[in-house]
């Protein structure tokens, strides 16, 4: 297969593939009840369609609701799923909006097991059925949505275009893969519960650090709501007030003040996805909460499902027709996935390994590979026609 073949049988596969699920009774029932299941559990949602397309389609907004978990949680949950059917949808001029139900009452109500192939298959729903433009998905939530954002965006980077967490709290959550995907924090700062307001901070000053080793990534933006409880305005049309200096705040107590544009849909609106990035940080130890997600891919790289401690760090360098190993953990089980474009798949691609070797390989492009990886993420910008073992 060359490469104008691959081409035609990508946008074959992909078409086939939206007709398949288009008239599949079960997928359409999805979306006609707003009701997706998975094991033992189901995740309902809210959704609007507002305002015209771009030229891919629709931009997303999945709202992840607050609540949490324990005695009269179920009711508690129910209300702010309802209230958060309204809350940042005002801000969305164009785009679908959607406000899952969390599927436990738990305090991790948006973030179990579960959780992460309901999103799968929500987004997938979304572009076969809706229109929905698959680079343009953002990620928000308001307090254990936030947690949610903190909890999700991470595991699933590679599905977002960008983040935005709300008066959430990280529990000790990792942001390492978060190196293409912009993510802004806001917080109260008299939002003293599970300390709150100064874990966002904290985590400031950890976005800081990991953008300070990685210039080239880890876009953020933090605002600390001056004189504010757990509830402020981040869906407020007009400037609300917030800290010049978090930092000085979390090390002195100093207050300082300024005026922003804090709308949670205007920072994310800013970003579009990336899904071919030259180059992928990924770390692996939090797979294994989203551990019912059957896929094995971050964005073009593959590990298998079972390796959950490490971290693989790999780029293009498409001039060279080179793949640089600047990180391997995993003992060699990282696969390269490739589509034409990325590198000249015709000529001898080398690979770097980690410890000096330079090796130089030949790939085949294959219809078989093109369906597996559209298979895995049900995304028409991770259909890859040829892999390559980096070990």
């Amino acid at each position: 297969m060359d490469g104008t073949e691959a081409q035609q049988c990508v946008k074959r596969i992909w078409e086939e593939y939206c007709e398949t699920l288009r008239t599949d009774e079960k997928r359409r029932a999805e979306v006609r009840e707003r009701c997706l299941g998975f094991g033992k559990v189901k995740m309902k949602y809210g959704m609007e369609v507002i305002g015209q397309p771009g030229p891919e389609g629709y931009p997303v907004y999945i709202a992840l609701h607050g609540g949490g978990g324990g005695e009269g949680y179920p009711q508690i949950n129910d209300r702010q799923w309802e209230h958060m059917g309204v809350y940042y949808k005002d801000s969305v001029k164009n785009g679908i909006y959607i406000n899952p139900r969390g599927v436990r009452d738990t305090w991790d109500t948006h973030a179990n097991p579960e959780s992460y192939p309901l999103y799968d298959r929500l987004i997938e729903n979304l572009t076969v059925f809706c229109g929905a433009d698959p680079n343009r998905v953002y990620l928000l939530g308001f307090s254990a949505g936030g947690d949610g954002v903190y909890l999700v965006g991470p595991r699933m980077a590679d599905r977002f275009a960008a983040l935005h967490m709300s008066a959430g709290h990280p529990n000790k959550g990792s942001l390492v893969n978060l190196y293409h995907t912009p993510i802004q924090l806001q917080v109260g700062m008299n939002d003293f519960a599970y300390d709150r307001n100064r874990e966002t901070a904290r985590y400031q000053v950890y976005l800081d650090a990991l953008q300070n080793r990685e210039p080239d990534g880890y876009v953020h933006n933090v605002y600390v709501h001056v004189d504010k409880p757990h509830n402020f305005r981040d869906n407020a049309q007009e400037y609300q007030e917030v800290m010049i200096d978090n930092r000085a705040w979390l090390e002195t107590g100093l207050v300082t003040r300024r005026t922003v544009d804090s709308n949670a849909v205007h920072f994310l609106d800013e970003f579009v996805r990336d899904p071919l990035p030259r180059r992928v940080i990924w770390e692996l130890k939090g797979r294994y909460r989203a551990r019912m997600r059957e896929t094995d891919s971050f964005y073009w790289l593959k590990v298998p499902q079972a390796v959950t401690k490490g971290k693989v760090i790999v780029r293009l360098e498409p001039e060279s027709n080179r793949i640089v190993v600047e990180r391997d953990d995993t003992g060699g089980q990282v696969t390269a996935l490739l589509r034409d474009g990325m590198l000249d798949l015709d000529k001898p691609i080398s690979v770097a390994h980690p410890d000096g070797r330079e090796s130089s390989h030949s790939v085949c492009r294959s219809e078989e590979t093109a369906r597996a990886t559209l298979r895995e993420r049900g995304d028409r910008n991770y259909i890859f026609t040829a892999s390559l073992a980096l070990g």
